[in-house]
């Protein structure tokens, strides 16, 4: 069992640090009424970061907040994913068993990844790209219920030494956490970070933040100084001795100690300059066992267990007692927080000791450690045996060890989704290779190895020994899967070279073609290109071989491409094809996600039934085996289908399931798809205050953006709306040679321009898009008609809005020759795209003054079986105009005002101010009132004009013509005319007649 030492301090007194100390107790404070906070304390080593803020979380804890501590732990290869994390949610369950256990609920397959005591982990197949960010996702979500209803202060040290895994799940909490009474606070060394530390990059993006607060720690000036060596040395010291360390500790808290206890037992003279000789100092004064123990516990790494140490040290129990309790009382060594190892009480003074060790000591206490960490794994807590024991060997200088020790890291961080480290590690792999003997590497590797990532023709792959190349086959996923795309692709490229793809064998065939689909990827995700080179590579590699799991999966790929980019007979081969080999190798994975596509495929080719039915088939099915990542795929696609074709209320439905799915898997990156999704179905069902708030929490990226330009220019907000397409295309970056991408940014191009009257450059928008995507002699790609028929509509609205003007003549009958062309090559399998295909038929013959109300009538009752209100009062905009415009009888009027009257309705209640303005303006000039509930102008139904209607009122009041030539500022002889035409209109004789009408209809009630 441990001893247990308490935290003891050389110095009994706290010093300084007033307005630090301060700041943390406000974060607290703010951090208790509910917003989650973060302060990052830096400082150089030995400043006293680490006494701040045990001070802090004493005083945390008398205020009833939980505190829940974890380190960063130095290793050469990042083995120790999450280590801080993992060592504060067990504290914290310590603390909190029930809340963490409630907490934890569901999710305990997942989360055991970094809380192993919640459960056995879930296996996640081995290219789920989504399953880091779930993991970190269900973390944050852990930590806002269990702070839900009590402070909680979790605190991470030592971040410069943080593992990759561990600064993006910072990151993530930082970023994201906006409930919960939780404090986060964090500690590194200044000191330790280099211009390329990849510390740095985190801590300028947390500086963004408001919920962040850094506290910069600096030295103690020469106050502070004597007032620390008073607490040392429980008496006023002598000014020369203040004054001469500090000096020499230039103000460094820990300097001070080991300077003043140095002094206070009279070593001065024993004191060389060198720094970590005076760290050694102390150390050196130690009995021999003890001194032995202490050098023993430097190389175990940042905390030693008290079993693991006990098993390496070699002693009697109470002679390690006795040493443990000498070192701990010389302030060498203290207790873990957790009560069952040992670390220093300053790094800096392992890292002396370990400095101080010979080569040949350093290689035998890490074999020493290796070998009984081997023989008994409970030595360590379970996720921390692979990791540890990869180092100890690799430490020990023991290739025939260490090969297989890292490999099993590697494995266990892909478990934990680790894939920085794994990528670290599997580097370190290779580094090995070559000097383990051949009877290491031709061990079969089990389940989790590089054999799953990289299949070869063999039936029983796990029999099969490991290959070089298939190290290279795991490390370029785990590249992929950590964002380190380019590195990833110049393993794909080193494995190419290295494997014989000249050869004929099954086997050379497949692993080069599954190195290519990687590159395909790979291709996409750094902007290098679309991939479609590297998968025709793949497909030729796999064509005529029997089926298996890589020509499944190159086939699945290709499918999906070419869904996005030329869907047609070769795509719906591939995915059927795709489906066939898949389920005959067993590849459920694979199987659905061809099975989704070729589904999509069906309802872009007309068979929407079919199509939508295989893939509510799959949605289905991927829930009930628990595939997250199709599920997630599934929740985008569906929707959006069901979107293109018109059914925007069940892909609505669809959306929101989606969101829940997203939520409870942690699949963020689904989740802000799915929003962005959801904001365009709310805005096509005139739901827009939903709509932009779905946008908002995407922010401004892809889809979510062009969303969000779109409903700005609707609303009549063009500064917002470039603002929305700028941002857009910063997103899309080069990937914006996909029609699908292309074709809306030009939509809101073109709608921008028409709407500041710029109709040269929305012509040009219209023309450049057409002309990139070879529209004219190719008409436009398949599956890209959701976004070609607004893009159309656009232009063709911009040119019959200009009509009439002379500026808009020249190119005006090629611009509608080319849209009426490119509207040729476009489909209307649904009745929402037969709706489109009216509306830009009757605005091409607006832009000529061609259009009937006949023509927009048919538009109208196309859209009239839609459920899309903006675009339904657009179009009734649009036929009150025209009956407007062709005159003829009293009905067509009245037609016009009930017209002009919903779709004015419909434009107040969305904020249309354009479509409102619009609306409001026709109806004005044509004297039409648009408030249902007003009671019409008599003198209207009578049909006077605004002039008649001025000249009646004066007549009833009694004015003569010269008086109501005077009044209304006309001639008398103008005036006789209007009363002529009044007296007809009224079907009276005279003047009296036509006053004593006036009076019974009320119709100048204001004036009687």
């Amino acid at each position: 069992m441990a001893i247990r030492t308490s935290v003891g301090q050389v110095c009994p007194v706290f010093v300084g640090r007033a307005e630090e100390a301060g700041a943390l107790r406000d974060a607290l404070a703010r951090a208790g009424a509910g917003t989650p906070q973060t302060v990052l304390v830096g400082g150089e080593a030995g400043v006293g970061k680490t006494r701040l803020i045990e001070e802090f979380t004493a005083t945390a804890g008398q205020a009833d907040a939980v505190v829940a501590v974890g380190g960063c732990v130095e290793t050469g290869a990042e083995g120790l994913p999450f280590a801080p994390f993992s060592a504060a949610l067990r504290a914290l369950r310590r603390e909190l068993p029930a809340e963490v256990a409630e907490a934890v609920t569901g999710q305990e397959a997942e989360l055991a990844r970094l809380l192993p005591e919640s459960g056995e982990p879930r296996h996640a197949p081995w290219d789920d790209e989504a399953a880091p960010a779930r993991l970190v996702e269900l973390t944050a979500r852990l930590l806002e219920r269990v702070a839900a209803r009590r402070s909680v202060v979790l605190v991470l040290e030592d971040l410069h030494w943080a593992d990759a895994s561990t600064r993006h799940l910072l990151a993530h909490l930082v970023r994201t956490l906006r409930t919960g009474r939780l404090l986060l606070v964090a500690s590194y060394r200044t000191d330790d970070l280099h211009r390329r530390h990849p510390l740095r990059p985190l801590l300028a993006e947390l500086d963004r933040l408001r919920a962040v607060r850094r506290i910069a720690l600096g030295r103690f000036d020469r106050t502070e100084v004597a007032r620390q060596l008073t607490g040392i040395l429980a008496a006023e010291p002598d000014p020369a001795r203040v004054e001469e360390i500090f000096e020499r500790s230039d103000g460094n808290a820990f300097f001070v100690e080991e300077l003043a206890v140095a002094s206070r037992e009279d070593r001065r003279a024993d004191l060389s300059d060198s720094l970590r000789d005076l760290l050694l100092v102390r150390v050196d004064r130690l009995p021999e066992t003890a001194r032995r123990v202490v050098r023993t516990v430097a190389e175990g790494g940042s905390t030693v267990e008290h079993r693991l140490l006990a098993a390496v040290a070699g002693l009697a129990e109470d002679d390690l007692i006795e040493a443990l309790r000498t070192a701990a009382d010389a302030h060498i060594l203290r207790a873990a927080p957790d009560g069952d190892g040992y670390r220093f009480r300053h790094s800096l003074v392992r890292e002396a000791i370990g400095g101080d060790l010979l080569p040949g000591e350093r290689t035998r206490l890490n074999r020493r450690y290796a070998t009984a960490l081997e023989a008994d794994p409970t030595l360590v807590a379970a996720d921390q045996y692979a990791p540890r024991l990869a180092e100890y060997w690799y430490q020990a200088r023991d290739a025939t060890k260490a090969l297989p020790a890292v490999l099993d890291a590697a494995a266990a961080a892909r478990h934990r989704h680790a894939h920085s480290e794994r990528l670290r590690l599997l580097e370190r792999a290779m580094e090995l290779w070559d000097l383990a003997p051949v009877s290491v590497r031709a061990t079969p590797r089990p389940y989790g190895h590089a054999r799953e990532v990289c299949p070869s023709a063999a039936h029983d792959p796990a029999s099969e020994s490991p290959r070089y190349v298939d190290l290279l086959a795991e490390a370029a996923v785990a590249g992929r899967l950590c964002g380190e795309a380019e590195h990833a692709l110049k393993i794909t490229g080193r494995a190419l070279r290295l494997l014989d793809t000249g050869s004929d064998s099954e086997d050379a065939s497949l692993r080069a073609a599954w190195f290519w689909a990687q590159r395909a990827r790979l291709m996409r995700h750094t902007a290098r290109g679309d991939g479609w080179a590297e998968l025709a590579t793949a497909q030729r590699l796999v064509r005529g071989l029997p089926p298996s799991t890589v020509h499944a999966e190159v086939l699945a790929l290709v499918a999906t491409w070419s869904t996005r980019r030329v869907p047609g007979p070769e795509a719906f081969s591939a995915a059927e094809r795709a489906v066939e080999y898949a389920r005959v190798v067993g590849a459920r994975d694979i199987e659905l996600n061809a099975r989704l596509t070729l589904g999509g495929l069906l309802v872009e080719a007309g068979d929407i039934g079919t199509g939508l039915a295989e893939m509510y088939a799959v949605q289905e099915r991927a829930e009930a085996l628990g595939h997250a990542q199709v599920t997630g795929r599934l929740h985008v696609e569906l929707p959006s289908r069901l979107e293109d074709i018109g059914r925007s209320r069940e892909a609505v439905e669809v959306l929101h399931r989606g969101l829940e799915v997203a939520r409870g898997l942690g699949l963020m990156d689904t989740e802000a798809q799915v929003r962005a999704h959801l904001g365009v179905s709310l805005f096509s069902l005139g739901r827009w205050d939903e709509a932009a708030a779905a946008f908002e929490r995407v922010g401004r990226q892809g889809p979510a953006a062009t969303g969000h330009a779109r409903l700005a220019l609707a609303r009549g907000d063009v500064t917002e709306a470039v603002r929305q397409l700028t941002a857009a295309r910063a997103s899309f970056g080069t990937g914006a040679a996909s029609a699908w991408h292309r074709l809306p940014l030009a939509h809101l191009a073109l709608g921008i321009a028409a709407e500041e009257g710029r109709l040269a450059d929305a012509r040009a928008a219209l023309h450049d898009v057409l002309a990139e995507l070879d529209v004219p002699r190719e008409g436009f790609p398949p599956g890209s008609r959701a976004h070609a028929w607004p893009l159309l509509l656009a232009a063709a609205t911009a040119e019959a809005d200009a009509f009439g003007l002379p500026a808009a003549e020249p190119g005006r009958a090629e611009t509608l020759a080319r849209i009426r062309k490119a509207a040729r090559t476009l489909t209307t399998h649904a009745p929402v795209w037969h709706a489109y295909e009216h509306w830009v038929r009757a605005e091409l013959l607006r832009a000529e003054g061609r259009d009937e109300p006949l023509d927009w009538s048919e538009v109208v009752a196309a859209f009239e079986t839609l459920e899309r209100p903006y675009d339904l009062a657009r179009v009734r905009h649009r036929l009150a105009a025209s009956l407007l415009a062709a005159g003829g009888e009293e009905g067509g009027r009245e037609r016009a005002t009930e017209l002009l009257r919903l779709a004015g309705a419909v434009a107040g209640h969305l904020g249309a101010r354009p479509l409102a303005d619009s609306v409001a303006l026709l109806a004005r000039r044509a004297r039409l009132p648009l408030s249902p509930t007003a009671r019409r102008d008599p003198a209207e139904s009578l049909g006077l004009t605004r002039r008649e209607q001025d000249v009646l009122r004066l007549v009833a009041a009694g004015h003569s013509n010269r008086q109501i030539a005077g009044e209304l500022f006309i001639s008398p002889k103008t005036a006789s005319v209007h009363v002529s035409n009044i007296l007809a209109k009224l079907g009276v004789s005279g003047r009296g007649e036509a006053a004593a009408l006036a009076h019974r209809l009320q119709l100048f009630a204001t004036e009687a």
